[in-house]
């Protein structure tokens, strides 16, 4: 079976250098507490619209308790909310959609399960932006753990109106 390209090749990036670290993604992304799913920011492209940030997973994230009790899989959903984290700062740093909007979720298409996500592991979520209107950004992502890709698909996020 031919092994799908990664959006960014893993050697264009180190994971032990973020570009930004949490106080900085938090500048950028109004998500705190439990719904805060970005560790670390390691790539950023405004060539290529491409960014890159990772969530280390803990025994302690809100979902491991129920999602499944002996064996805790990372929600999709979280997943995906990974995926439109890193298209979020991406897009508010570099001002993709004017006036430094807050980014909301708009919607997701062609996504894909491919792989378990389990605690302790490290989810990287590749992303570039395809499309960036005014009120429309759509990108594609691919998340990764331990070099496979567990997921993918296309992200979309529609600007909002938050002070």
């Amino acid at each position: 079976m031919v092994k799908k390209a990664y959006i960014v090749d893993p050697s264009c990036y180190d994971l032990d250098k973020p570009v930004a670290d949490i106080d900085e993604i938090r500048r950028y992304n109004k998500q705190r507490f439990e719904i805060e799913q970005l560790t670390a920011i390691v790539y950023e492209n405004i060539e290529d619209y491409a960014c890159i940030g990772y969530k280390e997973l803990t025994p302690n994230e809100f979902w491991v308790r129920g999602h499944m009790p002996q064996y805790p899989l990372m929600p999709g959903v979280i997943m995906c909310e990974v995926a439109a984290q890193v298209s979020s700062y991406f897009s508010s740093k570099y001002n993709l959609m004017g006036n430094n909007i807050t980014m909301g979720f708009a919607g997701l298409d062609n996504v894909r399960f491919r792989g378990i996500v389990l605690p302790e592991k490290r989810l990287v979520m590749q992303v570039k932006m395809i499309k960036c209107r005014k009120i429309l950004l759509t990108a594609q992502f691919m998340g990764i753990v331990d070099g496979d890709i567990v997921c993918e698909g296309i992200v979309k996020g529609v600007p909002l109106d938050i002070p």
